[in-house]
């Protein structure tokens, strides 16, 4: 590849590929932090995790009001979590990256968070953000209980429309033609009617 990027003399190449090497110092980081989390990904997604988790969730969610007040209880049960699930996490890790350290892990964690989405950060804030696993443990409960809100009965699906008509199914013995005194083609204009 060096000989490719020096040899022709294509400049824009070979200043793309310093670019590249300017900016793998801070991207080292960031791929650091993507292979933990794709460890991560791998181990909730194990039995051995779920097992532990909802384990532990089933033994606490009685506790958990969907209130603002928060029970001195409530840490309680949060630092049993936290132990527990990073613990287990930690040495998932550790065994799969032997210089792996949790504490470093965490601080990149929290650094990111208004970046990051998705059930993985979601699960990782339950052991580093009291909020949010109050919330896990309130949605559990909910979801026990049989009063959590089922978003489904709220969607509403229309059909697909080109140029203001619908596309007819083609099984249909509707008229393909246009009705007098209108063009067969409609612009944009038409199809996004007046604001």
């Amino acid at each position: 590849m060096a000989t490719n990027l020096l040899g022709d003399g294509d400049h824009d190449d070979f200043m793309d590929f310093q670019e590249e090497l300017a900016g793998s110092s801070s991207n080292l980081a960031d791929r650091k932090f993507d292979a933990i989390i794709g460890h991560i990904e791998d181990i909730i997604m194990e039995d051995g995790f779920h097992s532990l988790k909802d384990d532990f969730m089933e033994k606490h969610y009685e506790v958990f009001e969907d209130t603002e007040e928060n029970k001195f209880e409530y840490t309680d049960i949060f630092n049993q979590y936290t132990r527990l699930i990073e613990k287990y996490i930690e040495e998932q890790l550790t065994a799969r990256i032997p210089a792996f350290c949790m504490e470093e892990f965490l601080k990149q964690l929290l650094k990111r968070k208004d970046k990051l989405e998705g059930e993985i950060f979601e699960i990782l804030y339950t052991f580093s953000d009291f909020v949010a696993f109050k919330e896990l443990m309130v949605d559990y409960r909910a979801d026990k209980e049989g009063t959590c809100i089922d978003m489904g009965d709220n969607l509403i699906v229309t059909p697909f429309t080109v140029n203001n008509t619908k596309a007819a199914p083609s099984s249909s013995s509707s008229s393909s033609k246009p009705a007098s005194g209108s063009s067969s083609t409609s612009g944009p204009s038409e199809a996004t009617g007046s604001s």
